[in-house]
């Protein structure tokens, strides 16, 4: 039994936060986790960034409200789908990913949850589990699925390494030149065939 595990964003729709950035100027907020390794750390800045200009869970919700899919990542999903079982593996949260999903045609996704105040105001962020998405990849295979795994950042380079197939898509030039051992893909066309090729089809 097979099962493929994707990145949301940067795989599927854009980052978020980098839309965040671009709406509200706040330069800061535009690094990720394709910069910057420790989740945790750069959760409490952007924490730490979003209580100094006052915005709130609903000012990020409208910025996301915006946004869509990226060109041609329904169509890949819908196809990869017809194929075999899909889940997201993402470290975003729940109170972000909603009207993402929806748009993607409601995919299994497994990610984390904020903390807010009577405000709204994001306080902290709540880990499902730290390392989550390699731990994820380690209980699929102990239910004796063969997993495939694909995404873009740091954040991700733990569940390729422990699926038994899995690449980069669209990742930047730092991962790359850290992790040249790791296959790439840049369209949806490729990433399907090499999903295909490690299922057989």
């Amino acid at each position: 039994m097979d099962i493929v595990c994707l990145d949301m964003e940067g795989v599927l729709v854009p980052e978020i936060w980098i839309n965040v950035a671009e709406r509200t100027g706040i330069e800061e907020l535009r690094i990720t986790t394709r910069e910057e390794p420790d989740y945790d750390k750069l959760m409490a800045n952007r924490i730490k960034i979003l209580k100094e200009h006052e915005l709130s869970l609903r000012d990020i919700q409208s910025v996301i409200a915006s946004m869509g899919p990226m060109e041609g990542a329904l169509q890949f999903l819908d196809r990869l789908r017809s194929k075999t079982q899909v889940v997201i593996l993402s470290d975003t949260f729940t109170e972000f990913a909603q009207p993402l999903m929806r748009q993607l045609g409601w995919p299994m996704i497994w990610c984390n949850d904020l903390v807010v105040d009577e405000k709204q105001m994001i306080i902290s962020h709540r880990m499902r589990l730290h390392d989550g998405k390699r731990k994820a990849i380690q209980a699929l295979r102990n239910l004796n699925y063969r997993t495939f795994a694909a995404g873009d950042s740091y954040n991700d380079l733990t569940m390729i390494k422990e699926a038994d197939g899995g690449c980069l898509f669209r990742a930047p030039r730092n991962i790359l030149s850290e992790y040249p051992d790791l296959p790439l893909v840049e369209t949806y066309d490729a990433f399907l065939a090499v999903i295909e090729r490690f299922l057989g089809q």
